[in-house]
């Protein structure tokens, strides 16, 4: 005969617990008191016939058996959360997109009314944000940020890679009587000059004698920003070439050369491995995925 589980009350006070490793945040989560919360993680551990935790001054551990528990018991828990979100999701039909700027100015807002004509009944809201999004209790289902690294418990899908080449006004190239070889842009200044790319980008074009020249350093903190000053004409910036194809189409910045390098960086789509059959969220995986496949063929 199979074993009954523990009472449900034990068994989220021991995940919160082991998330937090706080007994007070625990109970703070919970709605209950840190007594009520110690009372059912002694019951969980009598239950289980020894410790969860490791009580040390001023702070708790999971023991071994406890860290070999918590990941299996929050997973069961994400499940059920996604099984509520998801009948809330249906019922109000939005899905949430967090997206990092530039992919929101530049890609993002001009076609994602195309996935609203195919899926009319899914409401779309989107949140231009850069910061690490918590699923668990953040209101967002997916999210498009700049990665080399797909987390554990997430699913990521490749949109477009972050390759760069550098871009400047057809006005600054003249000022130096135009760009012909990878060396000239040593002759202008930087929009930021404490930028990375440009030096990764100098190396993979075989330039030797690669000292950015000693200007004060703008740190915009944008591509969307460094782009804008490049296009007043204020200075080279180091762009993914895939935003700025109407830039370049209309002749406000120009690309002098075909080098795109790369520094392993990727916009990638992520959402939780416990929502990978979500509906929504596959509706729009397979959209956006399919959308950006001419972007990934560029590169």
């Amino acid at each position: 005969m199979s074993q009954s589980l523990p009472p449900l009350t034990a068994i989220r006070a021991f995940e919160a617990t082991a998330r937090h490793l706080s007994f007070t945040r625990a109970a703070d989560e919970l709605g209950m008191t840190q007594a009520a919360v110690s009372y059912q993680i002694k019951l969980l551990e009598e239950r289980v016939g020894a410790p969860l935790f490791l009580r040390k001054p001023r702070q708790i551990a999971l023991s071994e058996l406890g860290a070999k528990l918590a990941p299996e018991v929050t997973r069961a828990f994400d499940t059920m959360r996604e099984a509520f979100a998801d009948t809330r999701g249906r019922a109000d039909g939005t899905l949430a997109i967090s997206s990092v700027p530039i992919f929101a100015s530049h890609w993002l807002a001009q076609n994602v009314g195309l996935f609203q004509v195919d899926h009319p009944d899914i409401a779309v809201r989107i949140e231009s944000d850069v910061r690490l999004t918590d699923f668990a209790a953040d209101e967002i289902d997916v999210v498009i940020r700049g990665t080399r690294k797909i987390l554990p418990g997430l699913v990521g899908h490749l949109l477009i890679k972050a390759d760069f080449t550098p871009m400047l006004s057809p006005g600054l190239a003249a000022t130096i009587g135009g760009i012909r070889e990878p060396a000239d842009l040593l002759k202008l200044p930087f929009v930021n000059s404490g930028d990375d790319w440009f030096e990764l980008w100098f190396e993979q074009a075989g330039v030797k004698d690669r000292t950015v020249p000693q200007r004060p350093i703008s740190l915009l903190g944008s591509q969307n920003l460094e782009a804008a000053a490049a296009i007043a004409g204020r200075g080279i910036a180091m762009l993914s070439a895939g935003f700025y194809r109407d830039e370049l189409a209309s002749g406000r910045l120009i690309q002098p050369f075909d080098l795109l390098a790369t520094d392993g960086h990727g916009y990638y789509l992520v959402y939780p491995e416990t929502r990978r059959n979500s509906p929504k969220i596959r509706a729009f995986r397979d959209w956006i995925v399919a959308a950006t496949a001419p972007l990934r063929a560029e590169g």
